[in-house]
């Protein structure tokens, strides 16, 4: 399974003919490839997979997958409490 993590563009640059950016996620910026994103600007949203920005969203949409992927990251505490839980072979 592939995952696209949303971050905010802080800084555009070239590097090597194609359009990078440092993308920060909850406080930590890496080093992105804006190819697919040309458009994209510093203060947009966009989702991040493998080191490439593939497309763009804005911040609501952002603060909800953020969301989505905290309540994942609870796990069991998560899940539906109606499910049996799984008994060992």
């Amino acid at each position: 399974m592939c995952l696209g993590i949303p971050g905010r563009i802080v800084e555009v640059y070239q590097q090597d003919g194609l359009p990078m950016g440092k993308v920060e996620f909850g406080g930590v910026a890496r080093e992105t490839c804006l190819a697919f994103t040309p458009e994209a600007e510093v203060g947009d949203y966009v989702i991040v997979h493998a080191g490439f920005a593939i497309s763009r969203l804005d911040e609501r949409e952002a603060d909800e997958v953020l969301r989505y992927l905290a309540e994942a990251e609870g796990g069991v505490e998560t899940a539906d409490p109606q499910l049996p839980e799984e008994q060992d072979a």
